[in-house]
C-alpha cells in the first residue's frame, strides 16, 4: 500500500488520510470541500502556503478563501500576473507599473506611448478574459538568484533582478504563466481560472484594476472617491523619481553605497515641508475664523508627533497652539460600546463622550476657562489632575484623535471654526514595478514595534487585534478622510529599512503554535527585502522616533 499522511484540516474539524506527497488542493477534496466559496491558498501549520504545495508529513491545515485576507492577496496577485501578461502579449515593450491601492482598486500605469482611453482598456481586458477562460497553471519555479536575476535582466526587468540581488537571498521564487514570468513575495492561486471577476476602467492617466469586495465576493468593491489622497501619492512619486528611489532596489543600491543619511534628510525635509505648508494654511485659514485644528488618522499613522510638529510650526506662524487629545474623552470604560464579538470597542466613535466634549469646546470657543480631563487606562475612568485650559488672543486649538474627520465628532460646532487634517502612511515606494507595499503593513509593523517597546504587549497580542483595529478603520475613519482641508503622509522612503532590525526579534518571538504565526512569518518574509539603516542618523523630531523611542518630543 502507499505510504499516507493524516492531514487535521482546522476547517471542520476532521482528520484525513492522503497520500504523502498530495497537494493542498487534493487534500481540500479529500476533506470534503469544507469552504462555502472557492478556497484560495491555505495555512500550513500556521504559515501560508500555495494550493500547490505538498504534504510530506502530518500537517494542521486551514483553508483560506476570498474573504480572509490572506486568501484575497493570492487572488489579487494571481489577477496582476493576468494583468501583466495581457499586456506583454499585445505591447510586448509597454512597461506596467502597479503603484498603489486607491479608490478601493488599484492604480497602475502603461508606458506604451499611447494615451489611455476606452478601446485600449477594452483590449486589455479582452485579452485577461482569454486568458482566464483557458485556466492556464501558474507554475512556481525555486532557482538559486543569481539564475533568477540573469533571467530577469534578459526579459528587460531590471527592477526584479535588482531587488533580489540587493535582498542577499541564496533562492529566489518567481511565476510562469504560458511563458510569461513575474515575481510576487506570496503564493498565487493555482490556476487562471480561479479569478471570477475583475474590471479595468480608466483613472487619471493610469487604469483602476477593480477587485471583488471580500464581504460580497461576487460583487466589484464600489468605486470611492478619494482625489486628495491620489494627489498626495502622485506627490511621493514625484519625490521618489526625482530622486532616483522607485523601488526597494533602487534603496538598497543607495543604502550599499552609503547614501542613508542623504536618504533620511531627504525624506525628513520633505515632512517638514509639508507640515510647515499645512500650518501656513491654518494661519490663512485662521484670519476667516477657524480657531480649531481637527487631526484625525489610522491607528499607527503618526498623528501625535504630527501634531507636537504642526504646533511648533504654528508658533513660527505666531499663532498660539493649544492641545487635546480625543483619548481624554473616552466614556469610563464600563459604559464603553462593545463590538461583535462582545469586546469593547474602542475604536468606536460612541466609545467618546460627545456631549462632554462638544461641551468643553463651546465653552473654550466662548473664551471660557476649562478643567481639561484626563482619562486613566489602567482604572478605565476619567481622571482630573488639575490642569486647566484657555484659549489666549491668538489661540489655535489642536485636537488630535481617531475620529476627527467625523462630521458627527463636532456636530455642535459651526464648520467656520474648523480645519481639517487627516494623516496616514501612504506608502509609495514599491518592492518592484509590480509589488506595491501595502500601507497597512506599514503601519502593523510600526505599531509592532511601538506596543512592544512601550506598551508591553507581544507582537501576537498586537497581530490578533489588527483585525479589529482594520474593521474599526473601515467604519469609522476612512468614510471620512476625503474630508480634510489637507492630507499628510507619514510614510517615508527608508522608514521599513530603519523599522527592520527592530521588528524582526519582535516578530520571531510568535510560535509555531500561534494562528497569528501566518501574519508574523508573512512580514518576516517581507522584511528580508530591505537592507538595513541604522536609526542612529534619525533625527530627534522624526516622525518614526514616535515608535522607536529616542525622540526629542514626550509622549
Amino acid at each position: 500500500m502507499p505510504a499516507t499522511v493524516t492531514i487535521y484540516c482546522k476547517n471542520n474539524n476532521s482528520y484525513v488520510e492522503v497520500p504523502m506527497g498530495a497537494t493542498l488542493l487534493e487534500i481540500y477534496e479529500a476533506a470534503g470541500s469544507p469552504l462555502s466559496s472557492r478556497p484560495m491558498n491555505a495555512y500550513v501549520n500556521n504559515k501560508v502556503e500555495g494550493l500547490t504545495y505538498r504534504c510530506w508529513n502530518p500537517k494542521d491545515v486551514e483553508f483560506m478563501d476570498y474573504s480572509r485576507m490572506s486568501g484575497s492577496r493570492a487572488y489579487v496577485r494571481s489577477l496582476c500576473h493576468i494583468f501583466a501578461k495581457a499586456i506583454n502579449d499585445i505591447w510586448p515593450t509597454a512597461t506596467l507599473y502597479l503603484e498603489h491601492p486607491v479608490s478601493k482598486g488599484y492604480y497602475c500605469v502603461v508606458r506604451n506611448g499611447k494615451s489611455v482611453d476606452h478601446p485600449m482598456i477594452d483590449q486589455i481586458k479582452n485579452r485577461m478574459q482569454e486568458i482566464i477562460a483557458a485556466d492556464i497553471p501558474f507554475l512556481r519555479k525555486d532557482v538559486r538568484t543569481a539564475e533568477a536575476a540573469t533571467l530577469f535582466r534578459e526579459r528587460g526587468m531590471y527592477d526584479k533582478a535588482d531587488l533580489v540581488e540587493t535582498a542577499g537571498l541564496l533562492y529566489t521564487t518567481y511565476y510562469e504563466l504560458d511563458g510569461y514570468i513575474d515575481f510576487f513575495y506570496g503564493c498565487l492561486t493555482p490556476s487562471t481560472g480561479y479569478i471570477h471577476l475583475f474590471d479595468l476602467e480608466p483613472y487619471y492617466d493610469g487604469i483602476l484594476l477593480r477587485v471583488p469586495q471580500r464581504e460580497h465576493v461576487n460583487e466589484l468593491a464600489p468605486v470611492t472617491c478619494q482625489d486628495k489622497m491620489f494627489q498626495v501619492y502622485k506627490e511621493h512619486l514625484t519625490l521618489q523619481r526625482t530622486v532616483g528611489l522607485d523601488t526597494v532596489g533602487d534603496l538598497n543600491k543607495a543604502i550599499e553605497k552609503g547614501q542613508s543619511s542623504e536618504i533620511i534628510m531627504v525624506s525628513e525635509a520633505m515632512q517638514e515641508k509639508q507640515i510647515a505648508r499645512i500650518a501656513q494654511d491654518i494661519a490663512e485659514a485662521y484670519k476667516e475664523g477657524v480657531r480649531i485644528v481637527l487631526i484625525a488618522g489610522p491607528s499607527s499613522s503618526g498623528k501625535t508627533t504630527f501634531s507636537k510638529r504642526l504646533e511648533i510650526q504654528l508658533i513660527t506662524n505666531l499663532l498660539h497652539p493649544v492641545s487635546i487629545s480625543l483619548d481624554d474623552y473616552f466614556l469610563n470604560r464600563v459604559d464603553t460600546p462593545k463590538d461583535e464579538d462582545g469586546e469593547y470597542d474602542f475604536e468606536s466613535l460612541y466609545a467618546l463622550d460627545l456631549s462632554y466634549l462638544n461641551n468643553d469646546l463651546k465653552r473654550i470657543l466662548a473664551g471660557e476657562e476649562i478643567d481639561l480631563p484626563s482619562f486613566s487606562f489602567d482604572t478605565g475612568t476619567r481622571v482630573y489632575k488639575g490642569k486647566k485650559l484657555k484659549l489666549k488672543e491668538n489661540s489655535v486649538l489642536v485636537v488630535e484623535g481617531i475620529h476627527g474627520l467625523n462630521p458627527e465628532l463636532t456636530a455642535f460646532i459651526e464648520e467656520k471654526y474648523k480645519y481639517r487634517v487627516y494623516i496616514s502612511a501612504l506608502t509609495t515606494i514599491s518592492l518592484d514595478n509590480h509589488n506595491w507595499i501595502p500601507t497597512t503593513d506599514n503601519r502593523l509593523l510600526r505599531r509592532i514595534v511601538r506596543d512592544y517597546r512601550f506598551r508591553g504587549y507581544s507582537a501576537k497580542d498586537t497581530i490578533s487585534r489588527w483585525n479589529s483595529v482594520r474593521r474599526g478603520e473601515d467604519r469609522w475613519i476612512f468614510p471620512y478622510q476625503e474630508n480634510a482641508d489637507a492630507m499628510f503622509n507619514s510614510a517615508m522612503l527608508y522608514e521599513l529599512a530603519a523599522l527592520r532590525k527592530f521588528a524582526e526579534p519582535i516578530l520571531t518571538e510568535v510560535k509555531e503554535s500561534d494562528i497569528e504565526n501566518a501574519e508574523a512569518y508573512r512580514l518576516l518574509r517581507f522584511l528580508r527585502y530591505f537592507n538595513y539603516i541604522s536609526e542612529t542618523e534619525l533625527p530627534g523630531t522624526s516622525l518614526l522616533r514616535e515608535f522607536l523611542g529616542g525622540g526629542t518630543f514626550k509622549y
